[in-house]
């Protein structure tokens, strides 16, 4: 089924709710795959259409929904070969609202554990490369008021919510500009520092999106590194259930190329990327029920809200059955209970460019 007109899409408002409800409720129920005939402009109608469900529909009823434009979103646009997604053609959340909530959850939770030590000196040059939303920009940009950063992302939805954020918070030395990875507008040498932020893990190349990034530093400059690894989650009550959901995380990440366990994998990638001095650290979340603001912050609203999201991909692709999926995610759900517990390893990598070339 292709969608001509995306326009009707992106002015969508309550005016012409009935019409699009009805035109929602064809596209999202057809068997057939949904694609465009621009793929450029995929995000956007995603974006809009998702935004439309909620709009329309109770939550709880635009489930089935949502699942279903989740599901032809993430195949359909690739099917359709799009464009857009170069730089993160493994990534399977989305980009959608709710997924820029639980980024922004993610990021204000953590912010001690990742970037207590991350510091830049006055006057220098910062590459962010996949800044999605801003939901590190922020902090990096507060932390170091007198550094001059350089954001990009490939989404430019994305930029635009991140330009938000950022002249919300007050910050002028922070510059957002739309790009891919492997094909950034900067000459070599451009910069003093590069930083990396659950990026990798989305990425088919990731090697060689990081020379990529080792070109446009200046010798000796600095690469940081931040990747999860969901295979080092643990809880208790342990839950096969649970288990089960988080692997269909994992195993749509493997099928688009990309590898949501890269976390125990930042130091080889960046020796083979040829950087020097490569020193790696794990930085363990640790959540129970003394520290409910993790129990929320993380456990409940991003690493379980991660899980959720991929439930219509993880059906469709027939990875599992739906009530399985939800007894996983209430499994989850159960760890933030008084004598639940729940743990997860986050990797930080810093490494610098060598004098020679990077290989």
């Amino acid at each position: 089924m292709i969608l001509a007109d995306t326009s009707a899409w992106v002015e969508y408002d309550r005016a012409t709710c009935s019409a699009v409800d009805r035109r929602l409720t064809e596209l999202i129920a057809a068997e057939e795959p949904l694609a465009v005939t621009e793929p450029a402009v995929f995000p956007t109608t995603h974006l809009h259409v998702e935004a439309a469900i909620e709009r329309a529909w109770p939550r709880s009823d635009a489930r089935p929904l949502t699942d279903r434009l989740a599901t032809t979103w993430l195949w359909g646009s690739r099917e359709a070969g799009s464009t857009a997604r170069a730089m993160s053609d493994g990534y399977v959340h989305g980009y959608a609202r709710r997924e820029s909530e639980r980024l922004q959850d993610q990021a204000g939770t953590l912010v001690e554990l990742l970037h207590a030590d991350t510091a830049y000196p006055p006057g220098c040059t910062v590459l962010e490369a996949g800044c999605g939303v801003g939901a590190q920009t922020i902090t990096l940009a507060r932390r170091s008021p007198e550094a001059r950063f350089t954001s990009v992302d490939v989404s430019p939805e994305s930029i635009v919510e991140a330009r938000r954020r950022v002249d919300a918070a007050g910050l002028a030395n922070v510059e957002l500009r739309q790009g891919d990875l492997f094909n950034l507008p900067f000459d070599p040498e451009s910069f003093d520092h590069a930083f990396v932020c659950f990026v990798l893990e989305h990425l088919v190349r990731p090697v060689e999106a990081l020379v990529a990034l080792g070109t446009l530093l200046r010798p000796g400059g600095t690469v940081t590194v931040i990747e999860g690894d969901h295979g080092s989650a643990y809880f208790h009550p342990d839950s096969p259930a649970a288990h089960a959901a988080i692997a269909c995380q994992i195993e749509l990440q493997n099928r688009a190329g990309a590898d949501a366990m890269i976390g125990r994998r930042v130091y080889p990638l960046l020796v083979e990327a040829g950087f020097d001095a490569v020193r790696v650290s794990p930085r363990l979340v640790y959540v129970d029920s003394s520290r409910p603001d993790l129990v929320d912050g993380f456990t409940r609203k991003t690493f379980t809200a991660m899980v959720e999201g991929v439930r219509g991909p993880a059906i469709a692709a027939g990875l599992i059955e739906p009530d399985a999926f939800d007894d996983g995610v209430r499994a989850l759900h159960r760890t933030t209970e008084a004598d639940g517990v729940f743990c997860y390893t986050f990797f930080k990598g810093v490494a610098n460019k060598p004098s020679g070339d990077l290989t």
